[in-house]
């Protein structure tokens, strides 16, 4: 066929039909980029259990060698004045709902020091699971009774939102019996073994559930005692044991960054590292900040005290956000955010709903991650809890310390607190407030001279016992979904009783 006869045949070719053709590639482009553009992300949310706040590279460490979330960091985002809770099962029930640990439901309307969380509760899972997401849990529960033996199965990550469950029920103070789901696999499983075994699991579940957005929850039973590091990590850290326990950690997050890396799914990944306290003072000997290779707890680095207090060391942690192409690379992010957030943002980001029948305390930091500081929230607030008793209260660089008797009878076995150095639990006899700028440490009071900050910061403390409740009183948006007489004007709990 030559030219002329070809031009011809082209503008003989009818032209509706030319027009559906060149329509039709059109929409597929546009359904394709559509299609991308509405994707949901996934979630990787990864909890340390009593790692400390300078127990990574990238937040001062010496000795203890983290390079992958240092990579992270790096890659992503680093928070400097990021809350938990100050034990674990209160950090777990706040991470979970989103709330303050008192605001949450447990069964029998009663306070156990570690949360028995109710049923209809609503938990980061189950709002992500209703938005079509495949949800997942490999590590330490905790929230189903503070026990390996004896706890509420129906209470288990399987009736909380996850479709799969590999892990324990709660923390490895004696042994580690491990599920899958709800059968019982492995009775007193070897400690070293437990953060390959979760990494394995959680990476299985990303190969299995890659083509649909997804939520991976890893809170590790490491670092909390007793200790126990692999083969391939043990004798390996200038730190001894609790650093090789941190090195095995970050080996195998690293792990995980690999294989959402090796499956494409980077740019529609988001990977959360955090700890669900600060470190466990009473491990190192003399409650001294953890440095030596015979200390078995962590360190707070610049921060006061550790794991079971409301200062700072207690309950600011370490916390890394990585998500490429989202979360500007190597930024520091001072701004206040907590575990409670955490829900909020992913529901956000993914478009879920949260539940509208109850108070959910945290707030959406999606813009925070995304480095936009500008937009934070200056009268964000922060609450610190011990179990019932708030302590202390944060907006801005300001924290107010609330006055409080030595050994509070209302926080009965509790009331001595033996987790922490002596100097850190005495009597509060006055308002404490501290310029956390410039007074990390929290050595001096400058109420004095700032009685405005006092006042604005009481009246925020008044509000919150008020609506979450305190020691004396039951806050008016407690829940309780269990049937009762009358609702509770003081609160009820297992631990209120002192040892005798």
């Amino acid at each position: 066929m030559n030219t002329l006869s070809c031009a011809i045949r082209i503008i003989r070719f009818p032209l509706v039909r030319l027009a559906a053709i060149l329509s039709a590639a059109l929409l597929i482009s546009f359904s394709t980029t559509d299609a991308k553009e509405s994707q949901k992300p996934n979630f990787i949310l990864i909890f340390a259990d009593d790692q400390g706040y300078e127990d990574v590279g990238c937040y001062g460490s010496k000795k203890i060698r983290t390079p992958h979330l240092d990579l992270l960091a790096a890659e992503g985002m680093r928070f400097t004045d990021f809350y938990a809770q100050t034990i674990c099962g209160p950090s777990r029930a706040a991470l979970m709902t989103g709330c303050y640990p008192p605001r949450v439901a447990e069964r029998g309307n009663v306070k156990n020091m570690h949360p028995h969380l109710h049923s209809e509760e609503v938990t980061i899972a189950e709002v992500l699971r209703d938005a079509g997401y495949a949800t997942g849990c490999f590590g330490k529960w905790d929230l189903a009774k503070h026990a390996q033996r004896g706890f509420f199965e129906d209470l288990m990550p399987n009736h909380q939102g996850f479709d799969y469950f590999f892990g324990t029920p709660t923390s490895n103070d004696g042994f580690v019996d491990l599920y899958r789901n709800e059968e019982r696999i492995e009775e007193k499983a070897p400690m070293a073994t437990l953060t390959k075994r979760y990494t394995d699991e959680a990476i299985g579940f990303i190969r299995r559930s890659q083509d649909k957005p997804f939520f991976v929850y890893v809170p590790h039973t490491m670092p909390h005692t007793r200790l126990a590091a692999s083969e391939q990590f043990q004798g390996k850290s200038p730190r001894g044991l609790y650093g090789d326990v941190i090195e095995e950690i970050d080996f195998n997050v690293g792990r995980i960054v690999d294989t959402v890396r090796e499956l494409n799914l980077t740019e529609n990944t988001w990977i959360i590292y955090t700890s669900d306290n600060g470190p466990w003072m009473v491990k190192n000997k003399g409650y001294l900040d953890g440095d030596l290779p015979e200390h078995h707890g962590g360190s707070a680095g610049p921060l006061r005290s550790g794991k079971v207090s409301t200062w700072e060391g207690g309950m600011r942690v370490p916390a890394i956000a990585w998500a490429p192409g989202r979360i500007p690379a190597g930024k520091v992010c001072s701004n206040l955010a907590a575990t409670i957030d955490l829900l909020p943002t992913f529901a956000k980001l993914s478009g879920a709903k949260l539940p509208d029948d109850r108070v959910i305390d945290g707030k959406d930091i999606s813009h925070l991650l995304r480095g936009e500081f500008a937009r934070a929230d200056p009268e964000k607030h922060y609450l610190y809890y011990h179990l019932n008793h708030l302590q202390a209260v944060r907006q801005g660089k300001w924290k107010l310390i609330l006055p409080r008797p030595e050994d509070p009878e209302w926080l009965g076995v509790q009331a001595r607190n033996r987790h922490i150095h002596p100097r850190n639990d005495g009597a509060i006899p006055e308002p404490f407030l501290v310029d956390l700028e410039n007074d990390i440490g929290e050595t001096t009071n400058v109420a004095a001279e700032n009685p405005e900050w006092v006042m604005r910061l009481q009246a925020i403390v008044e509000t919150a016992r008020a609506d979450i409740g305190d020691y004396d009183r039951v806050g008016k948006n407690v829940r309780f979904f269990d049937p009762q007489d009358e609702r509770p004007t003081k609160p009820r709990g297992t631990w209120f009783k002192r040892k005798s």
